[in-house]
């Protein structure tokens, strides 16, 4: 009975001894496990501050998309009207170019128009100068008929 007792108080020795080493062990892993969900919570509080900054990123990207489109809208618009008003300006060169070649024929029949009036003017003098020296002539001789015709009566009277 000794012995037994001896042998049982020995294995409840050693199961004491290995109660006490698991119960450190589990400890251990109860303080790991603690550690573990501490670091699991700080993983997931740091996550969870990643997506919000991620989403709040997404968000003002978001925004900067939706500006720049609106830019975009608007520059689209400004070229469209800035294209209309060149092609108006082109026209209306065109148009002007037209205007002064039109003007520079005007012009050039203008001074053809002169140089012609200046000829009919000149042949106009010349020729008012032939008449005036036709009738000078004609006067002359007109009187010198009145003057023969006088010449013709004093001469038959004075027979």
């Amino acid at each position: 009975l000794k012995e037994e007792n001896a042998l049982l108080r020995s294995k409840i020795n050693k199961l004491q001894i290995l109660s006490e080493t698991q119960a450190d062990k589990m400890r251990k892993l109860e303080k790991k496990l603690e550690e573990n969900k501490i670091k699991e919570e700080k993983e997931a509080q740091d996550l969870e501050a990643m997506v919000q900054h991620v989403e709040q990123n997404l968000q003002l990207m978001t925004k900067r998309a939706a500006k720049a489109e609106n830019n975009a809208a608007k520059l689209r618009q400004e070229n469209a009207q800035l294209q209309a008003e060149l092609r108006n300006s082109r026209l209306e060169n065109e148009a002007l170019r037209a205007g002064q070649a039109g003007l520079a024929a005007a012009k050039q029949n203008a001074e053809v128009a002169l140089q012609l009036l200046l000829q009919v003017t000149t042949s106009s003098r010349a020729s008012i100068r032939q008449l005036l020296s036709g009738a000078e002539s004609l006067q002359l001789i007109a009187d010198l008929l009145k003057s023969i015709d006088r010449i013709s009566e004093v001469s038959e009277d004075g027979q």
